[in-house]
C-alpha cells in the first residue's frame, strides 16, 4: 500500500454512524477509537483473500471458508495492509465467531458486525458516497490554498505571507532556509510550534536537501509529526553574486528557480572535480563562483492529508520565484546551443544527468517540478524528464529512472529510464531504477537475437505482443486484459495456443524467464510502452 493514498479515505467511524447500515464494531483500532481509515471495498469468501488486497480495503466476508485457524485469518489480513474485516452475520453463522473476534484482538485488525438486512453492496456504496465527498471536500480545500497563497505573495512582504498562509493551510509548521545551515537574509518560519524532536529532524531533512548533490525532495516523521523538505532552486553564487549560467536552470517542487548544478553521485560546475573548484578553495580567474546551497522549504505537520502535496507544491512554484534569482534565457540558451550544434555535451553542463520516464495522472509541470526541473517532454505515451537531482517516488506517479549519465550518453539513458518504466508497471511500483543487463548482458546480442527470432518463430506478432504483456504483468489474467484492452478468457485462449505453438509449458519458471528473455531481445530497439 503507498505511504499515503491519492483519495482521502473513510473513517470507520463515519460508517458506524451510519443507521441505515446498522454496523457494529466489535473491536475498534488500538488507540484510535475506530478511526482507521478505508480506501477500498472488496467482498471474498475465499478461505485466503490477501492476495487479492492492495491495502486500505475494508473486506466483507461470510465467513463461508473461514476454517478453524481463525488467528492464520486474520495474521494474513494484516500482513496484506488490510484496513478493517466486516462480517456478515446469516446465512453461515448465527454470529460473528468469538475466535475471530479474539483473533483480531490479538492482530489489531478492526472487525465490524455486519447485520442480517444490510447488504454488502450498501456498505460499499456508502463507502464510496463517503469518499466522493471527502474527495470533493479535499479539492475544495487546495482551491481555497491556492488562491489564499496567490494573495499572499502579492503583499508587500510577500515570504514571510506565503509562510504564514502555508503554516495555516496545512495546520503546522513551515521552514524557509536560505544560504545553508543558518540561514540568511531570506529565511523565515511560521506556525504552530514542533516537538523539539521533531524540529531537530526536520533540520537534518533541510540540511540533506540543501547539501550538494542532495535530493529533491525527502521525508521523515518525528515524535508523531510529518515532516517533508523541498528544493526549490539554486542560490546565488558568494556575497550575493547571481547563478552561474552555464546550463539550464532547474526548479524546486513545482518549478522555481535554477539548481546549483550538483547532481547525486558526482560534481557539478560549481562542486569539486572538473566542473568547477573544490568547497573551500579559490577560484581560478574567470571561473564561475561556487554557488551557495539551493534554498529549501521545509513542513512539519501533525497528520499528513492527499491534499498537502498539491497546496505545498504551489506553495513552492511561489516561493521560488519569490527568493531565487533566475537568469533570463537559460533554457533557451541552452536549446539554442543543442539545436544548433547538435551535441548535448556543449548545451548542457556535464553532470552527471538522469533520464525519467513517467505515467501518471498528475500535472506534468508539478512533477518536473518536484524533480527539479524544467526539461520536460509531455508528448508521446509517457512523459520524459531531464534533472540532475536524484529522483524520489512521486504521489500519483510511476517512474523509470536511468543511471547517472553524461549528456554524450544520454540517449542510452533514455532507453534505459523508458525500460524502468516498463519494469515499474509490471511490478505496480511507484519507482524504479536502472539497473546493468546482467545475465542478457554475457550473451552475444546477435546470437541472442537469432535464437528469439527462431523460438518465437511460430507465435507472430500479435500473440507475441500477448505474450509479452501475460508475462510482464507476471501471469495476471486480470492485469494482463487491462493493459491488452481485452477480456480476460481471449488472453487465457491466446495463451493457451502461444503454449501448444511452442510446444513449451507456459507454467514452467524456467520456459517463462527463456521467453522473456527472447521477448526483450526482439524487443530492444522498439520504444513502445510495456503492455
Amino acid at each position: 500500500m503507498p505511504d499515503q493514498p491519492p483519495t482521502p479515505g473513510v473513517d470507520l467511524a463515519a460508517l458506524l454512524a451510519d443507521r441505515e447500515l446498522g454496523l457494529r464494531a466489535l473491536h475498534a483500532a488500538e488507540g484510535a477509537g475506530g478511526h482507521a481509515a478505508v480506501h477500498a471495498v472488496h467482498a471474498s469468501e475465499m478461505a485466503d483473500p490477501s492476495p487479492y488486497l492492495l491495502g486500505g480495503e475494508l473486506l466483507l466476508t461470510a465467513g463461508a471458508q473461514l476454517g478453524p485457524d481463525a488467528d492464520g485469518y486474520v495474521a494474513r489480513l494484516v500482513a496484506a495492509g488490510a484496513a478493517a474485516l466486516g462480517f456478515g452475520v446469516a446465512p453461515v453463522y448465527e454470529e460473528v465467531p468469538p475466535e475471530l473476534v479474539a483473533a483480531c484482538a490479538r492482530h489489531g485488525l478492526p472487525l465490524l458486525e455486519v447485520p442480517q438486512g444490510t447488504p454488502f453492496t450498501a456498505v460499499a456504496r456508502t463507502v464510496w458516497r463517503l469518499m466522493a465527498e471527502a474527495r470533493t471536500r479535499e479539492l475544495r480545500r487546495v482551491t481555497e490554498a491556492q488562491q489564499a497563497l496567490a494573495a499572499a505573495a502579492a503583499r508587500p512582504d510577500p515570504v514571510p505571507a506565503v509562510l504564514r498562509r502555508l503554516a495555516a493551510s496545512l495546520g503546522g509548521r513551515v521552514v524557509l532556509l536560505r544560504g545553508g545551515p543558518g540561514g540568511g537574509a531570506d529565511s523565515g518560519e511560521a506556525g504552530r510550534e514542533v516537538p523539539p524532536g521533531a524540529a531537530a529532524a526536520l533540520e537534518a531533512l533541510l540540511a540533506r536537501v540543501a547539501a550538494p548533490g542532495g535530493p529533491a525532495t525527502a521525508t521523515d516523521s518525528a515524535a508523531g509529526w510529518q515532516l517533508s523538505a523541498y528544493a526549490l532552486g539554486g542560490a546565488p553564487g558568494p556575497s550575493g553574486a547571481g547563478p552561474s549560467s552555464s546550463g539550464p536552470s532547474s526548479p524546486g517542487p513545482s518549478g522555481a528557480g535554477p539548481s546549483s548544478g550538483a547532481a547525486p553521485g558526482g560534481p557539478g560546475p560549481g562542486g569539486p572535480g572538473p566542473g568547477g573548484p573544490a568547497t573551500g578553495a579559490v577560484p581560478r580567474a574567470g571561473s564561475a563562483p561556487t554557488p551557495l546551497p539551493a534554498p529549501v522549504l521545509g513542513v512539519a505537520v501533525p497528520e499528513r492529508t492527499p491534499g498537502d502535496h498539491a497546496i505545498t507544491a504551489i506553495a513552492a512554484v511561489l516561493l521560488g520565484l519569490l527568493t531565487t534569482h533566475r537568469p533570463a534565457g537559460t533554457e533557451a540558451a541552452a536549446l539554442t546551443r543543442l539545436l544548433l550544434d547538435g551535441d548535448p555535451a556543449e548545451a548542457l553542463p556535464p553532470g552527471p544527468w538522469q533520464v525519467v520516464h513517467a505515467r501518471g495522472a498528475g500535472d506534468p509541470r508539478a512533477l518536473a517540478g518536484a524533480l527539479g526541473t524544467v526539461l520536460l517532454d509531455p508528448r508521446g505515451p509517457q512523459l520524459r524528464l531531464l534533472t540532475d537531482r536524484d529522483p524520489a517516488p512521486q504521489p500519483g506517479w510511476r517512474l523509470g529512472v536511468s543511471a547517472p549519465a553524461r549528456p554524450g550518453a544520454l540517449p542510452a539513458a533514455d532507453t534505459q529510464a523508458r525500460r524502468a518504466l516498463e519494469r515499474a508497471e509490471a511490478a505496480r511500483t511507484p519507482l524504479v531504477r536502472h539497473s546493468e543487463a546482467g545475465l542478457p548482458g554475457l550473451v552475444d546480442p546477435a546470437q541472442a537475437r537469432a535464437h528469439a527470432e527462431a523460438l518465437l518463430a511460430p507465435l507472430g506478432p500479435a500473440r507475441a505482443a500477448t505474450l509479452r504483456g501475460w508475462l510482464a504483468h507476471h501471469g495476471s489474467w486480470d492485469r494482463s486484459a487491462a493493459a491488452l484492452g481485452v477480456h480476460r478468457n481471449t488472453v487465457r485462449q491466446r495463451i493457451a495456443r502461444c503454449a501448444a505453438l511452442l510446444g513449451r509449458d507456459l507454467d514452467d519458471p524456467d520456459v517463462r524467464m527463456e521467453l522473456w528473455f527472447a521477448l526483450r531481445t526482439l524487443d530492444s530497439g522498439d520504444n513502445s510502452p510495456v503492455t
